[in-house]
């Protein structure tokens, strides 16, 4: 058994699926998998059970009723990786957006750089965004910026979805109370982490745009996103956080 675990949720990932967990199976680093698929009607499901029988020690899967949404597979992921022991637990997505080489450079920050939080930043050293309309690219952006003063946090990349953390801040984190489900979810998890007392630390990563498959960015998830922080601030006023134990 590996101390990393990387949550990779699912729906309709059928022509990603198999060639993102070979890919990281092959890395120098030794990372287990945990698939949390809602249902696909593709068949993403059966594809990595079939993969299962490779890997049986090192590839697991959740399957949920139908798509409930990015943040609730994640907290179902996250409960999942505390109650089996590991050590430092990824949040990566299925479509190679993310590099999964990066996986590496994060598990250093957080292994022996002294991050909590380690996360990969499209922000952090100019706009390393490939493959986007710029459109995408500027309300991406700038949403960071606007999240960034309303919360007032020091990150460059609020919504990110490539991060790494220590275990101890998913067991800090009261993880029941995070409120989001799509994108503003990415925001309320920095922002706890950041209001517990963590170190959060923006690695620099080039976000390359999905080949294969279609997006599940909507303006819904977008709207929750603006309008999600102004709720997390004010919210924030009344709310006592738990804090990152001092050694």
């Amino acid at each position: 058994m590996s101390d990393s675990i990387i949550l990779i949720p699912t729906y309709n990932e059928k022509e990603n699926i198999e060639n993102i967990i070979r890919y990281v199976f092959n890395l120098k680093k030794d990372f287990d998998i945990l698939i949390i698929d809602d249902n696909s009607p593709d068949g993403t499901a059966n594809i990595v059970k079939k993969l299962q029988e490779e890997f049986h020690d090192r590839l697991f899967l959740i399957e949920r009723e139908g798509k409930l949404g990015l943040g609730t597979a994640y907290i179902t992921g996250f409960k999942w990786s505390i109650a089996h022991k590991y050590d430092f637990i990824f949040e990566m997505d299925a479509d190679f957006s993310h590099n999964p080489d990066d996986l590496i450079r994060l598990y250093d920050a957080c292994a022996t750089g002294g991050a909590d939080v380690a996360i990969g930043s499209r922000y952090i050293s100019g706009v390393n965004v490939v493959n986007w309309p710029m459109g995408r690219v500027l309300m991406s952006y700038f949403a960071s910026k606007y999240v960034r003063m309303i919360l007032g946090v020091k990150i460059a990349d609020t919504t990110a979805g490539f991060k790494c953390y220590r275990r101890e801040v998913l067991e800090t984190i009261e993880l029941d109370k995070i409120q989001f489900k799509g994108y503003a979810f990415q925001i309320e998890m920095k922002f706890t982490a950041y209001k517990c007392g963590f170190n959060v630390v923006e690695v620099p990563i080039i976000f390359t745009n999905r080949v294969l498959g279609t997006s599940k960015m909507n303006s819904s998830i977008f709207g929750e996103a603006v309008f999600g922080v102004i709720q997390l601030k004010w919210q924030s006023f009344f709310r006592k956080y738990p804090q990152k134990k001092r050694e």
